[in-house]
């Protein structure tokens, strides 16, 4: 593994430990030449599952671009990039289970939705917010109502 500090092939695994889902491997490495630590990820090559737009044209299954609409969502968030990757996880584990080559936007949009709705509620109504393309204040003031109903609060 090359650094990507200083770029020299040589370096030590200082740790080692699976996903809650033991889907992937995170790796924590020194490099031998510039001592600089960094953390690597290794997981079993997928098939090469695709995804569905809404204007139905179709891309392949990109987990970067999960993680950054949740990473725009949870901006300013008590979330951390680790709870982030497991949801990233579980996205795409539900996605090659349930779909065998194409899975919709929509879908996905669903799990993220449903994820970070049990992880953290200011980011979930951001998501939605774009996700659902929410047209004004009504709108979030819908989804709002709606959470607090779903807590028990008044409607």
């Amino acid at each position: 593994m090359r650094c990507p500090y200083c770029k020299v092939n040589l370096d030590k695994v200082v740790d080692s430990r699976s996903s809650a889902d033991e889907m992937e491997i995170r790796r924590r490495r020194e490099c031998l030449s510039c001592g600089r630590r960094y953390t690597t990820y290794e997981r079993v090559a997928e098939t090469n599952l695709r995804v569905i737009k809404k204007d139905g044209r179709r891309a392949p299954f990109d987990r970067g671009k999960i993680m950054d609409g949740m990473y725009k969502a949870c901006e300013k968030r008590p979330v951390s990039v680790e709870v982030l990757e497991d949801i990233v996880n579980h996205i795409e584990k539900e996605c090659s289970e349930r779909f065998e080559k194409e899975v919709p936007t929509k879908f996905i949009g669903s799990l993220i939705m449903q994820h970070l709705q049990k992880t953290d509620q200011v980011a979930y109504v951001r998501f939605a917010s774009v996700y659902r393309e929410f047209k004004d204040i009504t709108d979030f003031a819908d989804e709002l109502r709606r959470i607090v109903q779903e807590r028990g609060g008044p409607g």
